[in-house]
Formats: structure tokens, C-alpha cells, sequence
């Protein structure tokens, strides 16, 4: 699967739209990791436990993605785009959308 946060894709031609897809991951920190965090963001700098927690959820998020344009019949999603937000004070939500399409070499 092509996944490209472009229009097009270089080398390749737009054969078919299959419309929107996406992967959504909603995610909490537990009590430990919150503690943890609390206490670093007395002294200031990066919240390590949070940004490993939102590489994760949004590799969890692309993939959920990926596996609904697969099963649209798509080989590309197109214009690929994350959005987070946060329900509640625990809690993260994060988003991958974009388009699905069929793509073939150009050319081809």
C-alpha cells in the first residue's frame, strides 16, 4: 500500500477515487505513566512517555487506515493526514485519514 501525504504520486497515475478512509485510535496513559509525566513536567522537557505513547497510536492509526482502504480495493491512499484531540484529561485520540485510490505506473 502507497500511502502518500501528496495529491499525486510521482511515476504513478490516478486510476480510480474510492472515497475517504480512516483508522481511529483512542488512547490512555496509565496511572504510573500520568505520575511519571506529572513529575517530569515540574522540571520541563520532552514527556517521553507521552511522546512514545502517541508514536505508537499513530502507527496503530495508519495501520487501521491501511486495512480499510485494503479492504475498499485500494492499492494507495492519497493526501494522508493525522488529527489528535484529547477526551478528557486522560485520554488521547488520534486520526489517520485520507483518500483511497486504485494507482498504476504511468505509462502503464
Amino acid at each position: 500500500m502507497i500511502v502518500v501525504t501528496t495529491e499525486q504520486i510521482a511515476g504513478h497515475q490516478v486510476q480510480q477515487t474510492l472515497g475517504q478512509v480512516f483508522g481511529v485510535v483512542v488512547r490512555s496513559r496509565g496511572i504510573g505513566g500520568n505520575i511519571m509525566a506529572g513529575l517530569r513536567s515540574i522540571v520541563g522537557g520532552e514527556i517521553t512517555e507521552y511522546t512514545s505513547m502517541l508514536e505508537e497510536a499513530r502507527r496503530h492509526a495508519t495501520d487501521r487506515m491501511v486495512s480499510n482502504a485494503s479492504a475498499m480495493g485500494a492499492n494507495a491512499v492519497l493526501m494522508m493526514r493525522f488529527d489528535s484531540s484529547e477526551i478528557g484529561q486522560t485520554m488521547s485520540e488520534i486520526v489517520a485519514y485520507g483518500t483511497a485510490a486504485i494507482v498504476a505506473p504511468a505509462g502503464g
